[in-house]
């Protein structure tokens, strides 16, 4: 795999194994001592996104996008606000990902960049300078939102940074649904499943998790939950629209994709070489270790160094 920048990650030899660099850092990495003040944001569609801030009284925010079900209390999202002590931070939850339900019986999915837009448009007003920083999939929304509004995007939005992302959820979901990442699959579907029991409950006679067990990756529990709910034909469809992979050609920002090449999760349409060659605002790093979200704090150090350039 060709590395666009040359990384300056080096881990020690225990971090030299994909599966150890993602699941300890994972399960053992500490969350930072900061406090973050929550605020409901209302949507334009009567949902509401729950918003965790630190402010500082700076001219710029940092908005930070966590992983597929995770949240603001991520240890990879508390650092990296811990990081960014000079930027006002919002670290935002997906619908139903800050510990309530959201009112509709659809929530997030991978490509909603509506919600990302809804909070960068009601922090306009406040700030003279915005960051995007997203991890997994959150690296996605920040990266497709870019792309997809590489005409319009506001100049307050200086530049972006996206570590470990699924940027064709195709071959994401390919990678995951082989045996040597049962593990991975499986914990997101106890996540998924859990998440599913809720809604049922509030919407019953909608939708139902029975034979939730058969379910055995994504290609199942998006053909079966994700596309129907969000208006999508199928899970490939689903994919093929919400994968960054076809803006990245339109970005406007500078913007910072980090993906080790050791990454569990993704497969090798999720490095972007092409594009970055391409594109003089989309820059491509690949580590040859890290796994996924697994570079411990050299992840938040490379993040200030790119926004601060």
């Amino acid at each position: 795999m060709p590395i666009i920048e040359s990384s300056s990650y080096k881990p020690p030899l225990f971090f030299r194994n994909a599966h150890v660099s993602t699941i300890y850092t994972a399960l053992f990495r500490q969350n930072a001592r900061v406090k973050f003040t929550r605020e409901r944001l209302e949507t334009p569609d009567n949902d509401f996104l729950d918003l965790d801030w630190i402010k500082r009284d700076s001219s710029r925010l940092a908005i930070l996008c966590h992983g597929l079900e995770g949240s603001s209390d991520n240890a990879y999202i508390s650092n990296t606000a811990k990081t960014l002590s000079e930027y006002d931070i919002c670290a935002l939850n997906y619908r139903g990902c800050g510990g309530e339900p959201n009112r509709f019986i659809k929530s997030y999915h991978s490509g909603k960049t509506e919600d990302l837009a809804a909070v960068i448009d009601s922090a306009l007003d406040d700030y003279e300078e915005i960051y995007l920083v997203g991890f997994s999939v959150g690296g996605n929304l920040c990266l497709k939102y870019l792309g997809e509004r590489a005409a319009s995007v506001d100049p307050k939005i200086k530049a972006a940074v996206a570590f470990s992302v699924p940027v064709s959820l195709e071959s994401c979901a390919i990678e995951l649904a082989k045996p040597e990442n049962f593990v991975y699959m499986k914990k997101f579907l106890v996540r998924l499943e859990e998440k599913i029991k809720i809604k049922e409950e509030l919407f019953p006679g909608e939708l139902s998790s029975e034979n939730f067990h058969r379910i055995k990756n994504f290609l199942d529990y998006d053909e079966k939950f994700t596309a129907p709910l969000n208006g999508f034909k199928d899970a490939k469809d689903y994919w093929t629209q919400s994968s960054c992979a076809r803006v990245l050609d339109g970005i406007t920002v500078p913007s910072l994709l980090v993906s080790a090449q050791d990454d569990p999760f993704l497969g090798e349409a999720c490095y972007p070489v092409e594009a970055a060659k391409q594109n003089p605002n989309f820059f491509l790093e690949i580590p040859e270790y890290g796994g996924h979200v697994g570079f411990g704090t050299w992840q938040e150090k490379r993040i200030l160094d790119f926004l601060s350039r």
